[in-house]
């Protein structure tokens, strides 16, 4: 089992910054692909970033390519999403998962653990 404890959501004007972050616990953190995704209301979940367990291949959704940041710190078993140039249509609640996988996933079934979600509210 792993454990998944998001933090850093919030409500935040056009064109500002959060930094979301995730906290895992229960299983070795460095086996685990991570991965943020978010949902917003009468969509779909899609993943807008995800980091292979040794954190040097990073994956990014084309619509937060140069404004969002995915990283990872394996000996505090945290990663993080920092998010820049925030528009409205990132509004949604964003999840933390993780995979226990040496590859690369981008979808929701491929991934075995998540957590309770955190709200990213950009207003106009």
């Amino acid at each position: 089992q792993v454990q998944l404890v998001e933090s850093g959501g919030g409500l935040v004007q056009t064109g500002g910054s959060l930094r979301l972050s995730c906290a895992a616990s229960g299983r070795t953190f460095s086996s685990l692909l991570m991965g943020w995704f978010r949902q917003a209301p009468g969509k779909e979940r899609e993943c807008v970033a995800a980091i292979n367990s040794r954190g040097n291949v990073p994956y990014y959704l084309d619509s937060v390519k140069g404004r969002f940041t995915i990283s990872r710190d394996n000996a505090k078993n945290t990663v993080d999403l920092q998010m820049n140039s925030l528009k409205p249509e990132d509004t949604a609640i964003y999840y933390c998962a993780a995979s226990p996988t040496l590859g690369l996933y981008t979808r929701p079934f491929q991934y075995d653990f998540w957590g309770q979600g955190t709200q990213v509210t950009v207003s106009s």
